[in-house]
């Protein structure tokens, strides 16, 4: 995945460190389960237009570096992310064939922060833009009043 995506009309770059637990903070992230859960996150994020960049399962909680195109909100991928996930949990771990209402397997909520850039390398490209600016515009032979 390169580092800028682009939609019809935008050109983006949104990535969130993203962290949930199993209900009650159980430790019940373990062995396949761990390896199982990775492909299951990376398919659910495809289905939502993001993608998982890096992710680490510990035995009590998630943590996820996402990248989610900006028509879609944090809160509706990552609800969609630990909604599908205990419904499969529920499915291949636990025998269940529906998912009773009251037997989620993650806790309500998660915390979110964004990954911004450094702040260095932004006033470096502000400072920088005009002359970048100018170089491409006599590239393309276009020469505008300054």
């Amino acid at each position: 995945m390169t580092a800028v995506e682009s939609l019809a009309h935008s050109v983006w770059e949104c990535k969130y460190h993203v962290v949930f637990i199993p209900k009650f903070r159980k430790k019940t992230l373990y062995f396949s389960l761990r390896a199982a859960l990775g492909t299951v996150f990376r398919d659910l994020a495809v289905q939502k237009e993001s993608y998982v960049e890096e992710g680490h399962l510990m035995p009590d909680h998630v943590h996820m570096l996402i990248s989610i195109p900006p028509k879609y909100s944090v809160a509706s991928v990552v609800g969609y992310i630990k909604g599908k996930s205990s419904i499969w949990i529920a499915r291949n771990w636990y025998g269940r064939i529906q998912n009773y209402a009251g037997q989620a397997f993650w806790a309500r909520g998660y915390y979110v922060s964004t990954v911004g850039r450094d702040e260095k390398v932004i006033r470096e490209y502000i400072v920088n833009q005009e002359q970048r600016d100018q170089q491409d515009d006599r590239q393309l032979g276009i020469n505008l009043p300054m």
